[in-house]
């Protein structure tokens, strides 16, 4: 039953401190409870560290039994479970990755078999071949924020569907565009980049929201398994982007000795290059029209947390009111995650931007498109080890969200500043060697850091009414350190670019430290609590663990934020706030005869334990036990205006 599940990690343990046997019933024994129930956050480090380990070494454990037990009743049962929660929900992401990074990666052939229009530009105008990338990333930032608006307004499986559509219609006009000459083509090129784009963008809010609410589920708390791995389960989707870098990667690699003849040699004629780039795109558009059935049909509940978040604030439409509230008293986190993914974007593409110089350094003669594209498959796949270390570790609480965005951030900066002021030793002499084992490093440290963190925090720290629209506005200005490196790179010399790109890791690793909170461990049902005495007005009246100086960053710290944090009284207060729930629940069972059916009500399913502990405490007039709420407006109540001080 869902209210006694929560039940049972609802005494001061938890959320203050993981209730690791999952056996206790929270309000079997009120009177009798101590109050003096440490916090794991509040333990000295030595413990800290010691029970940490413990909860995740008997997690582990756990995990190994159950694959066990998969295996044994069906081998492939793994793999089926692994298709289903990670990479199916991150499909959309693997496409996205596939194509957009399938843009760079075909250039050099395109420019090998085209040179009177990349390279001589006797035939091609260079505005237009600029405005391939420009466009691209413009698409893109049009998409964040405009799904992620249209996400928190008409739901998140309007969005999910749409842009599952639009990338089909955009794949099937990069697969046939085409031009009277070959600068019509170009354009047409650009133009179907633009369309494809705007599904991107709106995939990065629209992925990240819904795999949150899938992680967070209903009841009054999330499960201990979504306090644990919450991280992991959103990584996990987010990583099939490097999936589809490297797929993208192997299928061009495959299809240039397909018809090459089965050589990656130059030369390259027209229409090899052409069959390869048309081929290349058709091929997500099949996986791009299966995923659309699949939203369409398979995800229909994918809008339910936001429609139930709505349904207690008594909003319909957008929720302009929470947008200004988020301002208010996010705006610190707001840039936090705005700029952390402009800084990585700048490192991310910046990467890819250097590829070209990296590739000129190892092999200074080299004419073949082959050679530079399995350097890059290389490449991939240690970005691939970086973002699995990334899921793997991001809900550890000795390391969490934030100390791995600020570590991967100086990472970054290190490789890239070391060859800064000595480029000619690394790029040209004898440091080459080094030089390679840095830019491998740099793409590590990238993933293994703020490119999966950027994207999970950019949905966990905002109320769910506004987390799409704040989920898209951070990756719109991501996309701006994007255009900022591609149009920066323009201007400057290889020998600049190393200069200018290491500070953005430096000041992306400070505004981390100084805004971001980390919500390693935290149940966002208590984050969604909080924001409802926020939008209250009753901000001083929350005294939960969203409010621990361990879930707060160092500039809510300084503003005092977690002064009215008191374990002992939001006991109390949580225990009146069930109260309320269940003096509601049976009002609604006695006048209705059964339970309502809708979503808001999934909770009400109430075990004898809580039911008997309720029936025993109320007062003697038969009301409810002295408490915040009054007129039965409890924790799922449709407002919390009636809370007052007793």
């Amino acid at each position: 039953m869902a209210a006694d599940r929560s039940m049972r990690d609802y005494r001061l343990g938890a959320p203050h401190g993981p209730n690791s046997s999952g056996r206790r019933i929270a309000f079997a024994d009120l009177d009798g409870m101590s109050y003096h129930e440490a916090s794991a956050f509040d333990l000295p480090i030595a413990k800290r560290i010691r029970f940490v380990n413990k909860v995740n070494n008997a997690e582990a454990k756990k995990e190994l039994k159950s694959i066990g037990r998969m295996m044994k009743a069906d081998p492939l049962s793994p793999v089926g479970y692994y298709v289903r929660n990670m990479v199916i929900p991150g499909m959309g992401l693997l496409l996205e990755g596939y194509v957009l990074f399938s843009v760079g990666n075909v250039t050099p052939l395109l420019e090998a078999a085209f040179p009177q229009c990349w390279g001589e530009q006797t035939v091609c105008q260079p505005v237009w071949q600029q405005a391939m990338t420009y466009l691209e990333v413009v698409g893109i930032i049009l998409g964040q924020i405009i799904v992620g608006i249209l996400g928190d307004w008409l739901g998140r499986r309007w969005g999910l569907i749409q842009d599952a559509l639009i990338m089909f219609i955009g794949l099937v006009m990069l697969t046939a565009c085409w031009g009277i000459t070959l600068n019509g083509w170009v354009i047409c090129y650009a133009l179907s980049l633009l369309f494809y784009g705007i599904g991107v963008g709106g995939e990065y809010p629209m992925t990240a929201t819904s795999d949150m609410g899938n992680a967070v589920g209903f009841g009054k708390m999330s499960s201990r398994e979504d306090r644990l791995h919450r991280g992991r389960r959103v990584t996990s989707a987010f990583l099939m982007q490097g999936w589809g870098q490297f797929l993208n990667q192997v299928i061009l690699i495959l299809l240039l000795l397909i018809f090459n003849s089965g050589s990656g040699d130059p030369p390259y004629d027209k229409v090899l290059a052409q069959c390869v780039f048309r081929v290349s795109f058709a091929i997500p558009a099949v996986g791009t029209l299966w995923l659309a059935y699949y939203r369409i049909y398979r995800m229909k509940s994918a809008s339910t947390l936001l429609q139930a978040a709505k349904k207690k604030q008594s909003v319909t439409g957008y929720d302009i009111k929470s947008l200004g509230l988020t301002f208010t008293y996010f705006g610190p986190r707001l840039i936090a995650t705005a700029f952390g993914w402009f800084a990585n974007d700048v490192f991310f593409y910046g990467n890819k931007l250097f590829q070209s110089q990296f590739m000129a350094a190892l092999n200074p003669d080299n004419k073949s498109v082959m050679t530079n594209w399995l350097w890059n498959l290389v490449n991939t796949g240690v970005a691939l080890v970086g973002y699995y270390l990334a899921s793997f570790c991001i809900d550890n609480k000795l390391y969490g969200r934030k100390w791995m965005q600020i570590i991967g951030f100086l990472g970054c900066f290190i490789c890239f500043i070391i060859p800064a002021f000595n480029y000619s030793y690394y790029a040209e002499g004898p440091g080459i060697r080094s030089f390679q084992a840095m830019y491998f490093l740099s793409s590590f440290f990238g993933q293994f850091g703020p490119n999966a963190v950027t994207f999970l925090v950019a949905a966990e720290v905002f109320p769910t009414p506004v987390r799409a629209s704040a989920h898209g506005f951070s990756a719109a200005c991501g996309k701006l350190g994007a255009l900022l490196a591609a149009v920066l790179f323009n201007y400057i010399d290889s020998r600049m670019r190393f200069l200018v790109v290491p500070w953005f890791g430096l000041l992306g690793g400070i505004v981390t430290y100084l805004f971001l909170p980390d919500t390693t461990g935290l149940d966002l049902k208590e984050q969604e609590r909080r924001w409802t005495y926020i939008r209250a007005g009753r901000e001083q009246e929350y005294h939960g663990i969203a409010i621990h100086s361990k879930h707060l960053s160092f500039w809510e710290r300084i503003r005092g934020v977690s002064k009215h944090y008191n374990a002992e009284e939001d006991y109390k207060q949580r225990v009146e706030e069930m109260r309320a729930d269940w003096e509601s629940a049976m009002e609604r069972r006695a006048a209705e005869g059964e339970l309502a059916g809708d979503f808001g009500d999934k909770d009400d399913t109430w075990s004898p334990e809580v039911s008997k502990f309720f029936e025993r405490t109320r007062d003697k007039t038969g009301g409810a036990a002295k408490g915040p709420y009054r007129n039965g407006a409890g924790a799922s109540g449709e407002s919390i205006d009636e809370v007052k001080e007793e």
